[in-house]
Order: C-alpha cells, then sequence, then structure tokens
C-alpha cells in the first residue's frame, strides 16, 4: 500500500522520491489542495498556519511532520488522533554554532573592534576569553548535546540541565543552586506551560554579576522586563536570537539595551538547512510507513 504525503515544495518531493511505497504529492499554499489530497496520510506543513482550514480537505490525515525542532505552535491545533513529529536533529548543529559565534564576539569585544575599523581607528585593547568559563546549558537534548561538544574544545566547563534529572544531567529544580557558579547560561529548551517565563527576577539576580543569558530557544522563556531591569542597570549581559514580543517593534527598548547582542530569529538560518530538515522528516516518515512510530514524535506539549 503506498503512503500519501503532501509536501509544500519541490525539494521535499525529491528528498521522499526514493522511499519505497511513499509518494509525495506536491502542493501550493492558498491553492486548491490536489486531488490526492483525499488519500494523504501525512503533512509536511509550508507556509500556512497551524490549525488552519487545511484539515477540513485531509480527511485522511494522521501525522503532521514538521520541519522546525519547536512544535508550540502546533501543540493543540491538530485534529484528535493526528499524530505530530518534530524535526528534532536538523537544527542543532546551526544553532549551536550561533551561541559560540555570539559568545566569542561578546567576550573578544569583536563589536567594538568592528566599530574602530568603521572609524577607521587604530587602538589595541585587551578581551575576555572563554577559556576557563562555566556553561550552565538548560536544554539536554540534541541542541544542548550539540552544544557541549562545540564549547568544550575552548576549555567551557558545561553543565547540563534537564526538566527532570537523569545521569549526567541535573535537573530544573537544581537551577537556584546551580545558576550563581557560572559564567554563561544558555537556553535551549522548548516553549511549554513549564518554561514560559521561567527566566524572571529571581532567576536572574541568581546569576553572578557579569554573567551571560544566551536565549537561542523561544522569547517567552524569558520574561522580557525583568531582563531589561538587569542590562539597563549593566549587571548582566546577554545575546538573544529570540524576544518577546517577536519581531521586535522599533521602539522597544531592548533595541537599546547596554551589554545586548541581538539577532532575528536566525540561529538555524544556513546554507543546506532545507536539505537537512528534508533528510530527518524523510526518516521519520520511513519509521512511520514501515508501521513504527516516528522517534521525534510529540507526547503531550513536547
Amino acid at each position: 500500500m503506498t503512503l500519501t504525503v503532501l509536501v509544500p515544495d519541490d525539494e521535499g518531493v525529491e528528498a521522499l522520491s526514493e522511499l519505497p511505497m511513499v509518494q509525495a504529492v506536491r502542493y501550493r499554499w492558498g491553492d486548491p489542495v490536489p486531488a490526492e489530497a483525499a488519500k494523504a496520510e501525512v503533512l509536511i506543513p509550508g507556509r500556512h498556519p497551524a490549525g488552519d482550514e487545511l484539515w477540513r480537505e485531509l480527511p485522511n490525515l494522521k501525522l503532521v511532520q514538521l520541519m522546525s525542532a519547536g512544535a508550540e505552535d502546533w501543540v493543540g491545533k491538530l485534529p484528535d488522533g493526528v499524530l505530530l513529529s518534530t524535526c528534532r536533529g536538523a537544527h542543532g548543529g546551526s544553532t549551536a554554532e550561533w551561541v559560540v559565534a555570539v559568545l566569542l564576539s561578546m567576550y573578544r569585544k569583536l563589536d567594538v573592534f568592528a566599530e574602530a575599523h568603521r572609524e577607521r581607528h587604530w587602538e589595541r585593547r585587551s578581551a575576555e576569553t572563554l577559556q576557563g568559563r562555566h556553561a550552565l546549558i538548560i536544554g539536554a537534548g540534541d541542541l544542548g548535546r550539540q552544544l557541549r561538544r562545540r564549547l568544550e574544545p575552548f576549555d567551557v566547563r558545561c553543565t547540563m540541565v534537564g526538566m527532570s534529572a537523569r545521569d549526567g544531567v541535573h535537573g530544573v529544580a537544581e537551577l537556584p543552586e546551580l545558576l550563581p557558579h557560572h559564567d554563561i547560561v544558555v537556553l535551549m529548551v522548548p516553549l511549554t506551560s513549564r518554561t514560559r517565563g521561567m527566566v524572571d527576577a529571581e532567576f536572574l539576580a541568581a546569576m553572578p554579576d557579569g554573567a551571560v543569558l544566551v536565549n537561542a530557544a523561544r522569547g517567552p522563556v524569558v520574561r522580557t522586563d525583568d531582563l531589561l531591569a538587569e542590562l539597563t542597570a549593566e549587571r548582566l549581559r546577554a545575546a538573544l536570537d529570540v524576544t518577546d514580543p517577536e519581531p521586535l517593534p522599533a521602539d522597544h527598548p531592548l533595541w537599546h539595551a547596554p551589554g545586548l547582542l541581538l539577532t532575528p530569529h536566525v540561529g538555524g538560518a544556513v546554507a543546506g538547512v532545507r536539505r537537512r530538515s528534508y533528510a530527518v522528516a524523510a526518516a521519520e516518515i520511513a519509521r512511520y510507513a514501515g508501521g513504527e512510530l516516528p522517534a521525534n514524535l510529540v507526547h503531550g506539549e513536547y
């Protein structure tokens, strides 16, 4: 029996073309769905929003395979009985690379030297170093493991934190004891009811003076006003790839906050990202076609 999969682009059709017993059908958001939609069991979403009216035209839908690692926009939006799988494993390397890049930029004062370059001003300055730093990585999944693998060659000592404790991983309940002893705190958690607002005034107050908060997760994990207060006081520094609100309005005070390196949600926006994402998606669909559950299946909120 052939498994029909709706895909949003030609790259997806090509990526699934070698899977046995799988038929990839191209669709375009905003256009009428193709006739094959009536028998499609799997959907790879394109531009259409989670929970839109498309479901009414997919009576046989059983699985939505995302191209993103985050699933917060989709949880609770699907019809009963429809499975949801993420693209965990496709974006960890590039996101970890972004974290290393911003940390090196901040510690080595690359922004200062870039400004001096623009002004044609030659002045040698001493900078900080990643060597010997202690990093607390909150989120011990693929992203967190990828980051640890990249930071340790810089002689950074990494402590892993997950939602629950396990071998080699601390639980979030231990954060009050861990935060004061780390120079760097990196957020790599999914956005759920447990992580929304996790980084509040109390959390930030436990971080030592001069520490760096890096948010590579989702904006609402951090309470923006609480972080802004610490940045304005110049007690902490931060690197944010995500914000709350997002996109950040032009008149938002974060734009002018001292000690902040800000990028517009581009941690995973690198060359080859679609190819890597489709490789993960194809593996998930192959499992499903073979009668197995996807490895990245979302349970509850994540």
